[in-house]
């Protein structure tokens, strides 16, 4: 509706303020336009001087193809396997965040299930010349909070599990292609804060961004979490200061078009540097209460808690039988 709002606003209030549009096509078909019949060259970076395209590319790659370079299937594996990597990543990190048991999903996992779907996808569009298809994990996360229930604290407590918001959600992105005239109209900077909202709704979840504000605040006023509650809070610093590092080489690799080919590997070599890395700075402990699952936490805390009150009864008993010792001692200098 925003969308709607915003477009109505910016063609018939501001009709000579020019914005940036959606690039959409004026029919449905590849959005490659050619040079030449036979399709080798794009239109128009590598023809500036001609006004028109001869027309669009098939819609089905010719993979035999190669434009002389017999040895581009053989170049494109090291690449190939990068990209695998990161829809492999990118995936699974966005399952296993929706699934997480804090969640209460009770219809199960299916990640083989899902990740032979997505191989299927990403064939079927590779031979179409369309992008691969990955995981969105902050839209995935909005949907899943739109249909949670939660209580006071934001905790959810139930999630209306349906594929029906998904199927429509889907089939009305299918239906779009009968408005493509429409579509024009849509100013990009109206998509663009779209899509700044849905990243910064999904911020108060993520712990990551909760940890960065206790740079900003007072320890007095730490929330109450289980690592504010047991860690020292130079030591929960440090760890955030640690992914904000590996955040920004993986950031930086990805903006830098010249080495940007390894941005996955990237992104895979975090799992090792908090398996062996990490813990050289940090106890055991500690990296269980920062990232660790609830119930291992839940666990530790009961184990702590027992070790506690342990100690106070020892303490008690101590106690008392000091204070018996000096009454009986007492007792002896008076009779004597």
């Amino acid at each position: 509706m925003s969308v709607v709002i915003a477009t109505v606003v910016k063609e018939f209030l501001f009709p000579d303020v020019e914005t940036e549009q959606l690039n959409v096509p004026d029919q449905f078909e590849p959005t490659y336009q050619c040079c030449t019949s036979d399709c080798l060259t794009f239109f128009p970076d590598d023809c500036p001087d001609q006004a028109a395209a001869a027309g669009a590319r098939p819609w089905f790659v010719d993979f035999s193809d190669l434009n002389g370079k017999g040895y581009i299937p053989i170049m494109a594996a090291l690449p190939a396997l990068g990209a695998f990597l990161l829809c492999f990543l990118d995936n699974g990190i966005t399952w296993h965040l929706v699934n997480h048991k804090s969640h209460n999903l009770h219809h199960g996992e299916a990640y083989n299930y899902d990740l032979c779907l997505s191989g299927i996808f990403n064939f079927v569009n590779g031979c179409l010349g369309l992008p691969w298809l990955v995981a969105t994990t902050v839209p995935c996360l909005i949907h899943l909070n739109s249909l949670a229930e939660k209580d006071k604290d934001g905790k959810i407590i139930y999630v209306q599990e349906t594929r029906l918001t998904m199927f429509l959600s889907h089939l009305m992105v299918g239906l779009s292609l009968l408005v493509l005239q429409v579509l024009q109209l849509l100013p990009m900077p109206v998509l663009y804060g779209v899509f700044l909202f849905m990243g910064l709704s999904a911020l108060p979840a993520m712990q990551f961004w909760n940890r960065f504000l206790l740079f900003l605040q007072q320890p007095s006023r730490y929330p109450d979490t289980v690592f504010t509650r047991y860690m020292d809070k130079s030591r929960v610093h440090m760890y955030t200061l640690w992914q904000i590092l590996f955040f920004g080489l993986v950031f930086f690799v990805q903006n830098m078009s010249a080495i940007s080919i390894i941005f996955p590997f990237m992104t895979l070599l975090c799992i090792p540097a908090r398996l062996s890395f990490l813990p050289r700075f940090l106890e055991g402990w500690e990296l269980l209460l920062l990232d660790g699952d609830d119930l291992d936490i839940k666990e530790w805390e009961d184990k702590k808690r027992a070790a506690m009150h342990s100690i106070r009864f020892t303490d008690v008993e101590e106690s008392k039988h000091g204070k018996e010792e000096e009454s009986f001692e007492s007792d002896e200098v008076i009779d004597a």
